[in-house]
C-alpha cells in the first residue's frame, strides 16, 4: 500500500485567523510543484470559510522559504527539457505555479506573510504575493536566480519597489535584510526576530476585527489599480522569460554544473559573483579556467 505523503502546507484555524505553514523545514521550506498546488488549495479553503477574516502565511522552522528545491529541479533536472525545448509546455508548468502563488494576492481575504530567516528566489515570489509582508530585521529577501536560471514570475518587485530599486535587485541578484526592505517600502515593516510573532498577531487581530465584506471591497479596489497598470501582462512576459533563462546556454551550463558538482556548489558559484560562462561552455573547462584566474 502506498504511503500517504505528508502535506507541504499545514492549515490551522484559530478564531478569525487561518495559518498556512510551509512545511518542509528540513529543506528550509524549498518549493515543489506540490507545495504550489497546496498553497492554492489552502487559500481556497480559507476563502470558503465564512468565519475566516485573515490569512497568515509562515514557514516552519528557521526560514520562510529558500526558493525552489534545486536538488530536485537543478541537480536532478526535473522539468528541464532537452535542447530542442517547447516553450509553451514550460510556460504552462510555470504559469500554473505562478497562479498558485498569486492566489494569495487574488484571495478575497487579506493575506500576511510572516518572514524569518529567508524569503529568497521563489520564496520571495510567495511572500510578495501576500498583501502585507512583515519581516524579522535580520531576515533576508531577494531573487538570486536573476543572475542565472530565473526570472521572478509574479513580477512583484517592480510593483512594490518601482523601476530603479527593482532593477537594483534584479540586475545583481543581491539580497537585502528586513530593515532595508522596510526602508525601501518593499515590506510593511520589520522588527527584531523575537518580536515577529507578536507583531504579526497584533496586525492580524486588527484586520480580523473588520467585517469580511469590508475587507474584500478594500482589497479588490486596490488590486484593480495594479491590474490597470498591466500586472497580468507583465506576469505573462516574466513567466516566459523564466523558461528561457533555464534553457539558455548559460542556464544549461548552470544545470550541468549542478548535476555534476551538486546544487550547493552551483548556487555558491552563482551567488559569489564569479563569471557565468557566456554561451554555456564546458563545466570542466570553465572550472579549470576559473581556478587558474
Amino acid at each position: 500500500m502506498e504511503q500517504e505523503r505528508e502535506p507541504t502546507v499545514e492549515f490551522e484555524v484559530v478564531g478569525r485567523k487561518v495559518y498556512l505553514t510551509l512545511n518542509r523545514p528540513e529543506r528550509r521550506n524549498a518549493i515543489t510543484h506540490e507545495m504550489a498546488r497546496e498553497i492554492k488549495a489552502a487559500v481556497d479553503r480559507a476563502n470558503e470559510d465564512p468565519a475566516v477574516h485573515v490569512i497568515v502565511v509562515q514557514g516552519a522552522g528557521r526560514a520562510f522559504s529558500a526558493g525552489y528545491d534545486l536538488h530536485r529541479y537543478a541537480e536532478e533536472g526535473v522539468g528541464v527539457q532537452p535542447p530542442v525545448w517547447d516553450p509553451i509546455k514550460d510556460y504552462q508548468m510555470m504559469k500554473s505555479n505562478t497562479d498558485d502563488f498569486f492566489s494569495l494576492w487574488r484571495s478575497l481575504k487579506p493575506t500576511i506573510a510572516k518572514v524569518r530567516g529567508y524569503a529568497v528566489a521563489g520564496g520571495s515570489d510567495i511572500a510578495l504575493s501576500c498583501d502585507l509582508v512583515v519581516m524579522a530585521e535580520d531576515a533576508r529577501i531577494g531573487y538570486m536566480p536573476a543572475r542565472v536560471w530565473g526570472c521572478p514570475t509574479t513580477a512583484m518587485w517592480v510593483y512594490r519597489l518601482g523601476a530603479e530599486k527593482a532593477k537594483r535587485m534584479l540586475l545583481t541578484g543581491d539580497t537585502i535584510d528586513g530593515r532595508t526592505a522596510a526602508d525601501w517600502g518593499l515590506v510593511v515593516g520589520s522588527v527584531p526576530e523575537a518580536e515577529l510573532d507578536d507583531t504579526v498577531e497584533r496586525l492580524a487581530d486588527r484586520i480580523a476585527g473588520v467585517p469580511v465584506n469590508q475587507l474584500v471591497m478594500q482589497k479588490l479596489m486596490v488590486n484593480q489599480a495594479y491590474d490597470n497598470m498591466g500586472l497580468q501582462g507583465t506576469q505573462i512576459l516574466a513567466t516566459l522569460f523564466d523558461g528561457i533563462t533555464r534553457h539558455s546556454p548559460e542556464g544549461r551550463w548552470f544545470h550541468e554544473f549542478a548535476a555534476t558538482h551538486g546544487f550547493d556548489a552551483a548556487v555558491k558559484w552563482r551567488d559569489s559573483g564569479r563569471w557565468i560562462p557566456e554561451g554555456g561552455g564546458n563545466v570542466a573547462d570553465q572550472t579549470e579556467r576559473d581556478t587558474q584566474d
